[in-house]
């Protein structure tokens, strides 16, 4: 997995909060979940609107980097796979979309075979073949078409040295079309959740005839159930209208009920929260795919019975955590990681991240989700608010039986995860153990530079991970896997962990296509790193976003952790 291209994964991955980002025990899904008040099936028809802070920019295919086919794109385009569209556990599981099913991995899932379905149409009516989605993978290793997911380039053999079809006109002979519905990737090493990648929007079709380069994202060629009939200003604005050659038939995940979704971004999140509270005209039938309530806004509409009926609960596969690097003293010696793992008080922090119904304490790394393999386990056990005294022992052990004074860098942008109030309860919980925090704010750039520097790393500072999709590998391999320290570049492997039975293991977890079996090893191997003390998970994050009480149909699934546009329903006051 290359490391280049993580920082916009992780940025795509708090939009889903975002994604982002874009985050826990199975998702309690809103309190309005179903058709409305009258029942039955929801009303087709309407407009639904949608209000955000970010724009939808760089809408292609191959520049888009998102997890189960994003949420906006995946109305336009759609992939080999998706996500399940359900509420809760059942929607971290990978289905079938373009394809007949599930892929058929050779015996080492090195080779994986794809078969369409049949009357598959693009908004003009043109038959989708397997060509055009090999070609949309093709594009997708342009580099005027980056941003996108790295895996496949680093996975397919001959990836790595592939420039895309404007320069390399030979194609890439290791994704083979051996007829209009037959797809066959073959890989240069095991990769058992290739389902999950085949999700990334990628593996949309694009039709080589309509290929306008860097300007295809003005109006892309929909293959899902709306086409783009305007995108100004970059996404800032996107209308989206039904794709008359979209069938129902042929697409179990996408219910596609209103007529119209009209997109509407660079929003500031106050407004965005206040107009769904008034849910005024339009604003009764719009949601948001970015924008959180805050912990002041939660409380004002926790009095509101009305109001919170309205409010969407998700969780998505997400870890706040402090990191060591081990490399600057005393972070050198585990038992100074210990000391500071039992005296961290996670109920303070909880509360600085806005409190019990915005955020849920950690112990392991992985998300307390199954899909991911979560296996309870606390190796530090100090209950929710530490233990001091274990901690001044464990000080004492290492030296320093007075006391010692270190620093904790966190970044000063105000999201309640890297951010001063965190810092803080995390310095008040370790000064009862008689250690000393000094803080180090740093503007959002610089701290991400910093953290993500093998040359510059602090010593210990305040980190959080997003999965690309709900496994345990994609969330263990970049921070513990010694082969992805990246010297020169961005480095996610923060405590430069490089142990071969870690490696080996994660080798052999990846051949497994029995994602059960997989997630059971993924859990057990979050338990031995944990031992180690790299990292003190604090807490989990529960995302809350309001929706116009218009809006019907609600489906948030522990994928994304939050509303679902494509199963959205609107009615009529």
């Amino acid at each position: 997995m290359r490391q280049t291209s993580v920082i916009a994964r992780r940025v795509a991955a708090a939009s889903v909060s975002l994604v982002l980002a874009s985050g826990a025990v199975a998702c309690a899904g809103p309190k309005d979940g179903g058709a409305g008040s009258g029942g039955g099936k929801p009303a087709e028809g309407g407009t639904l609107t949608v209000l955000n802070r970010d724009p939808q920019t760089d809408f292609d295919p191959a520049r888009l980097y998102t997890s189960g086919g994003g949420n906006i794109p995946s109305l336009v385009f759609r992939t080999l796979t998706t996500r399940n569209r359900e509420d809760g556990a059942k929607g971290t599981e990978v289905v079938p979309d373009l394809a007949t099913g599930l892929g058929k991995p050779s015996k080492n899932a090195t080779v994986w075979t794809y078969t369409l379905k049949k009357g598959l149409k693009y908004e003009d009516g043109s038959a989708i073949t397997t060509a055009d989605i090999k070609y949309g993978i093709e594009r997708s290793f342009a580099a005027e078409l980056s941003g996108g997911a790295p895996f496949l380039r680093d996975w397919l053999i001959g990836g790595a040295d592939y420039e895309g079809p404007y320069k390399s006109k030979g194609g890439l002979k290791s994704v083979e079309t051996p007829d209009e519905r037959t797809i066959v990737f073959h890989l240069n090493k095991p990769v058992g959740d290739f389902d999950y990648v085949a999700t990334q929007t990628s593996f949309a079709p694009v039709p080589k005839a309509k290929d306008k380069g860097t300007k295809y994202e003005e109006h892309p060629v929909s293959s899902g159930p709306y086409k783009v009939v305007r995108n100004e200003n970059d996404g800032e604005r996107l209308r989206l209208e039904r794709n008359p050659h979209w069938s129902a038939k042929n697409d179990a995940e996408r219910k596609a009920y209103p007529d119209v979704i009209d997109v509407r971004s660079g929003l500031d999140s106050s407004v965005i929260n206040q107009r769904l509270s008034a849910g005024q005209g339009a604003d009764a039938a719009a949601v948001t795919t970015d924008t959180n309530l805050g912990p002041a806004e939660l409380a004002k509409v926790a009095g509101d019975k009305e109001l919170s009926s309205h409010v969407g609960t998700g969780h998505f596969g997400y870890t706040n955590y402090l990191a060591f690097n081990p490399k600057v003293k005393p972070f050198d010696d585990p038992k100074v990681r210990q000391a500071i793992s039992y005296a961290v008080d996670r109920s303070s922090v909880v509360n600085a991240a806005g409190g019990s119904s915005l955020a849920e304490p950690a112990t392991t790394f992985l998300p307390n989700q199954k899909s991911f393999g979560y296996t309870k386990f606390d190796h530090f056990p100090a209950g929710p608010g530490g233990d001091p005294e274990k901690a001044r022992e464990l000080l004492k052990e290492a030296g320093h039986k007075d006391g010692l004074t270190i620093t904790l860098t966190h970044s000063n942008a105000k999201d309640f995860e890297t951010s001063p109030e965190i810092a803080t309860a995390v310095q008040d919980a370790l000064k009862k153990a008689g250690i000393t925090v000094k803080l180090e704010g740093l503007e959002e750039n610089d701290y991400s530079d910093r953290t993500h520097s093998a040359k510059d790393e602090p010593g210990l500072f305040l980190a959080h991970w997003g999965a690309d999709w709900p496994s345990g590998g994609p969330f263990l391999a970049p921070i513990f896997d010694g082969r992805q320290i990246v010297k020169d570049g961005a480095n996610f492997n923060s405590g430069f962990l490089d142990d071969k039975s870690v490696n080996d293991e994660i080798d052999e977890i990846n051949k497994l296509t029995d994602l059960k079996a997989a997630a059971e090893r993924w859990g057990a191997l979050d338990k031995k790193i944990g031992e180690k003390a790299l990292t003190v998970p604090l807490f989990h994050p529960v995302y809350k976003r309001l929706y116009g009480k218009d809006v019907k149909n609600v489906v948030i699934s522990d994928w994304t952790g939050v509303l679902d546009v494509s199963q959205v329903a609107v009615e009529s006051s």
